[in-house]
């Protein structure tokens, strides 16, 4: 993803008026704006495996709430899903979470080279 400081020459109101990683990443940030999704993860991450139907025994979601949350998850691809059978396992799709990861590190060294006096 490319991330710029350059000042935008006039208010944006459509989507289309951000650069593509600006898209993406909101898209991935906005995925996390539930705390079912969050939970969803915290858990995916815990058990450090793919899970296969397990998650509405862990969490308390009802099945169509889960799947829900996964859709919206995987489509902002922070989690992978794979058939086997008559089931879909989901796990942490590491590329997406390490592009977060790199996305919070440039705003936290951003920080850091600020004047510490503002505001």
């Amino acid at each position: 993803m490319q991330y710029t400081n350059e000042p935008m020459d006039t208010e944006p109101t459509k989507p289309n008026d951000f650069i593509e990683g600006q898209r993406e990443m909101a898209h991935i940030l906005r995925a996390l704006g539930h705390p079912a999704r969050v939970a969803i993860l915290e858990y995916l991450m815990s058990v450090d495996a793919c899970i296969c139907g397990d998650i509405v025994e862990a969490l308390p979601l009802a099945q169509p709430t889960v799947s829900r949350h996964l859709k919206e998850l995987k489509n902002a691809k922070l989690i992978k899903g794979t058939v086997e059978g008559n089931t879909i396992c989901y796990c942490i799709d590491e590329n997406t979470i390490e592009e977060v990861q790199q996305y919070f590190t440039h705003i936290s060294a951003s920080l850091t080279r600020k004047n510490q006096d503002c505001c």
